[in-house]
């Protein structure tokens, strides 16, 4: 070997060195510990980047270490990523956003019984509730570094997208990603929510939909869109391309990792709204849709899988069911789409006196399909 190969030499032994260092690291690094639950003192982080989990309502939000968060799980669990990590069986995220306390995890341990290696979980509370009840196995230690939320408010969309991306780094696998609350309940068994999601006959799992509500021409469509100013959405979004939907849905990963990616509509949807329209302003409820009908309209299903009765709402919340409520022709009613063409996989509000009621019928009812 002569001495003017040698630098040479030298440089591709450390590249190749370096290369097989960043192929065989672990995807996610420990992060900082979320805030903890009452009674909890070992409850940590699975992912998040909170640096303290406080601070202020992110109305406007935009932090930089959300932004760092967002960006590693865009740079780090893209789909193509994923495609070459996870193994054959995909799983569901269930992400639980909550300001109370999770009066319904001993349902939803039930329901996730015997199926961890198919699911993750992942919490994010605010930090300003105080959590009384300690969460059962599968939400201990699952909770991410959080931040104060508001209904009606941007700081539900950016919790949302910190669960996403809590979700795309800590598990190559998570293939769905399923936004719930602590007052939603599942309507059927896991096995019959992951053939829902991953039909054994589907040819290819990477393509299959988000299930999110998106609706076009409702009555309130046109207040809602001014509720910033009468031009302060565009140029971005015009008001034809404007939606609504549920705040609650089950994205498919490539859309995950589109939401985390996406800048330009959240900085529209995150400006505050005029205080004389307050009442029409749920960016909650319009950022999700909106995004995904104009990034990739025929890969939604444009309906979610959480059924909520908005029959005698009260400002602006849907029906919530008591105890005296539950029984299993309600569980029948509520697993019913309007045209029947689909059923409803989770379902949402109740109240937190139904857990006795529900654990009752949940293998007799809930859980046999």
């Amino acid at each position: 070997m002569t001495s003017s190969s040698s630098p040479l030499v030298l440089s591709l032994l450390l590249f190749a060195s370096l290369t097989g260092l960043l192929v065989l690291a672990p995807r996610s690094s420990p992060l900082p510990p979320a805030t903890p639950v009452a009674g909890e003192e070992e409850v940590g982080v699975v992912v998040g980047a909170g640096k303290d989990g406080g601070g202020g309502v992110e109305g406007r939000g935009g932090d930089s270490d959300d932004l760092a968060l967002f960006r590693r799980a865009t740079l780090d669990a893209g789909e193509g990523a994923a495609m070459a990590m996870a193994p054959a069986a995909p799983k569901v995220a269930f992400m639980f956003l909550t300001n109370s306390d999770l009066t319904f995890a001993p349902l939803w341990e039930r329901f996730f019984e015997d199926h961890g290696d198919r699911l993750n979980v992942y919490v994010h509370a605010d930090p300003a509730a105080k959590l009384r009840l300690p969460p059962t196995a599968s939400f201990r230690g699952r909770f991410v570094a959080a931040k104060p939320t508001r209904r009606a408010d941007p700081s539900l969309i950016a919790a949302a997208r910190r669960l996403i991306a809590a979700a795309l780094l800590d598990d190559a696998a998570n293939a769905y990603f399923a936004l719930l609350s602590q007052h939603c309940i599942p309507l059927h068994s896991f096995p019959r929510l992951y053939e829902t999601l991953f039909p054994p006959k589907a040819a290819h799992h990477h393509r299959l939909p988000s299930y999110i509500e998106v609706l076009t021409g409702e009555p309130q469509m046109l207040s809602r869109y001014v509720a910033r100013g009468e031009d302060a959405m565009l140029p971005e979004v015009p008001f034809d391309r404007f939606r609504i939907g549920s705040q609650f849905f089950t994205l498919a990963r490539r859309h995950a990792v589109l939401v985390v990616r996406e800048r330009r509509l959240w900085n529209k949807f995150r400006a505050p709204c005029l205080p004389e329209k307050e009442d029409s302003c749920y960016p909650e409820e319009h950022y999700f849709p909106t995004l995904l009908d104009m990034a990739d309209h025929a890969g939604c299903a444009r309906y979610t899988l959480t059924r909520v009765n908005w029959t005698g709402s009260v400002q602006g919340h849907p029906h919530t069911y008591t105890a005296a409520e539950v029984s299993p022709e309600l569980v029948a009613e509520l697993r019913q789409s309007k045209n029947s063409t689909y059923s409803h996989m989770f379902a949402r509000k109740f109240s937190p006196d139904c857990l006795g009621p529900l654990m009752a019928i949940a293998d007799t009812v809930l859980f046999k399909d």
